[in-house]
């Protein structure tokens, strides 16, 4: 894991499949770690930077999709570099927090499931991310039906979200199989609770791990 040195911000990713409620609990873990007195950024995955919110049109909508797996680990990767590069180092590095919806974690789920090998990820990550690793991912965990169902009442199906019910179900258990390979670094979160119980327990787990519990005094 990356040092965590007292000029270094911390870096929280949330996880999960479509519907999971990951950009509510973003904005609301946001809010939290501001009134404990953190300066805080939020961004988000694919994008967070020019460049990369380009490439997230093409991939939502489809255009990578023909080229297969590794093609769009390929563009997601690119505008991860960037979103790192750009974005996410430098606030770190300025001692800032950091909250992302969506990372690299997403990308092992989401094509590495579609057939894009582990070796492949593995290198793609490693230029994009480099030493740039979560300090905390929250995965929200969450039944796919419930999930497609909740997606449905917000917008039109993205590219990912029109996948059919056994790709998502593959994608929550590839998500699941990360926080078991990674316990220190991957918070489980039953996301098919009200919003308040998920934030209570977001926040518990940004405590416990961070050591973040309130409002700074």
């Amino acid at each position: 894991m990356a040092l965590t040195g007292p000029q270094r911000g911390l870096f929280i990713t949330l996880e999960g499949g479509e519907g999971c409620g990951k950009s509510t609990q973003a904005w609301r873990l946001l809010d939290f770690l501001k009134e404990a007195g953190r300066e805080v950024v939020m961004t988000r995955e694919p994008g967070g930077s020019p460049e990369a919110e380009t490439i997230r049109q093409l991939l939502l909508a489809g255009l990578v999709k023909p080229f297969g797996p590794d093609a769009e680990a390929l563009f997601f990767a690119v505008a991860r570099r960037d979103h790192v590069e750009n974005v996410i180092r430098p606030a770190l590095g300025q001692g800032t927090w950091v909250i992302s919806d969506r990372f690299a974690d997403s990308t092992r789920a989401y094509q590495g499931t579609a057939g894009a090998s582990s070796d492949k990820l593995d290198r793609l990550e490693e230029i994009a991310v480099g030493e740039t690793r979560p300090d905390l991912t929250l995965i929200l965990d969450l039944d796919p039906r419930e999930g497609l169902r909740r997606a449905a009442l917000r917008s039109i199906a993205d590219r990912f979200e029109a996948d059919g019910l056994e790709i998502h179900a593959a994608r929550r258990k590839a998500f699941l199989d990360i926080a078991a390979a990674e316990p220190g670094r991957c918070v489980v979160i039953d996301a098919s609770r009200g919003e308040e119980e998920v934030a209570a327990s977001i926040r518990a787990a940004v405590g416990e791990r961070l050591g973040i519990s309130g409002p700074a005094s």
